[in-house]
């Protein structure tokens, strides 16, 4: 027996930020970044909620160390707020969720994404740095009560951050859509988040603000793809060289993401060539549409202008060399590694790192 259960609420579109005129809160926090506590956005979407007294906790820095979470969470201990709104990237989300996990109070958790990519709006995952080390962390109460996906925080976007979180979307879908826990369900949501991916985010990376609202839909339904799914070895492997190079994940998913789908699809090229043949890549065979798929992430990782070697995503060959066997064992322990579709030892990952070096 398999099941899907769906939370949170999603409000998406033109206006979805209106939604803020709802909630009933004489208290709210904001769990936001640098950038936007000091530009007064993060000020500006607290004061939506009508009459409410409004925090800003603007101190999350990229991938959150857990002293960053202890900091944030010691606020929201001090305020008690009637709401948290998380407004940021994935890190924001991450942390706000981890925050929330360590208190015992349950405000109303609003997840505000402003970068298409990681989904953690509508998942209960978690990603926090220790000791160098990037730890997943996965509990259903993560999932926050209302995801409001508006494309108006979109428009001003870096090209670079769009390439990052997108194919960081992509990767998402594509593990999901062969992920031990994959479904009719999952699927439906993988297969589509990769459809639009693939048609959207090049134009948005050039500049085409008419299509990150599609590209954001797409990054929330590979989300939920993966939350029920699970993930692979492309994110497991990132997960670890992400917290010891300090690489973004976006970067490190584009470059093992062609070598992961070659490895799994030794034993599950079918899956993959369905995926394929929905995008309007398939072929006369499984494995030919599944060489058509890697093609097609290859080709879109270049029109993004992403590195399509480890080197050239800044990871020196000697550092690689001598971290290799921590990194794998890392890989190996990571919570992502166990949904993989196809079993793996240390010398598969081994043999993939090394590909993935030149």
């Amino acid at each position: 027996m398999q099941t899907f259960s769906q939370y949170p609420r999603i409000f998406f579109g033109s206006g979805a930020l209106d939604q803020l005129t709802q909630c009933r809160a004489q208290s709210v926090l904001v769990v936001t970044d640098r950038f936007f506590s000091e530009n007064g956005t993060a000020q500006a979407v607290g004061a939506r909620v009508p009459g409410a007294e409004v925090t800003v906790f603007g101190g999350v820095t990229p991938d959150p160390p857990v002293a960053v979470v202890a900091a944030g969470a010691a606020v929201l201990a001090r305020c008690r707020p009637q709401a948290l709104i998380a407004l940021g990237g994935g890190s924001v989300l991450d942390c706000a969720k981890a925050m929330l996990y360590l208190q015992d109070l349950r405000p109303l958790f609003v997840a505000v994404p402003t970068t298409s990519g990681s989904g953690s709006e509508v998942t209960g995952f978690s990603i926090l740095t220790h000791g160098g080390v990037k730890h997943p962390l996965v509990d259903d109460a993560l999932r926050p009560d209302w995801a409001i996906l508006d494309a108006s925080l979109l428009t001003t976007l870096p090209p670079g951050l769009i390439a990052e979180t997108g194919m960081d979307a992509v990767c998402h879908s594509l593990e999901a859509a062969a992920a031990r826990g994959a479904s009719p369900l999952s699927d439906a949501l993988a297969y589509h988040a990769f459809v639009l991916c693939l048609a959207h985010l090049p134009a948005s990376y050039r500049g085409d603000t008419a299509v990150r609202g599609e590209v954001h839909l797409a990054a929330a339904m590979a989300g939920m793809a993966f939350d029920h799914a699970g993930l692979g070895l492309c994110h497991a492997l990132a997960h670890a060289l992400g917290g010891r190079f300090h690489t973004a994940h976006g970067r490190l998913g584009g470059v093992l993401l062609p070598g992961v789908l070659a490895y799994n699809g030794e034993a599950c090229a079918p899956r993959y060539a369905a995926l394929a043949r929905s995008a309007g890549l398939g072929a006369a065979t499984d494995r030919l549409s599944l060489r058509n798929l890697i093609a097609a992430v290859c080709r879109l990782r270049d029109a993004l202008g992403l590195p399509a070697t480890l080197s050239q995503a800044g990871i020196a060959r000697e550092e690689l060399t001598a971290a290799l066997d921590g990194l794998v064992q890392a890989a190996l322990s990571d919570p992502c590694a166990a949904s993989n579709p196809r079993e793996a030892g240390a010398e598969d990952l081994k043999t993939i790192l090394r590909r993935c070096m030149i």
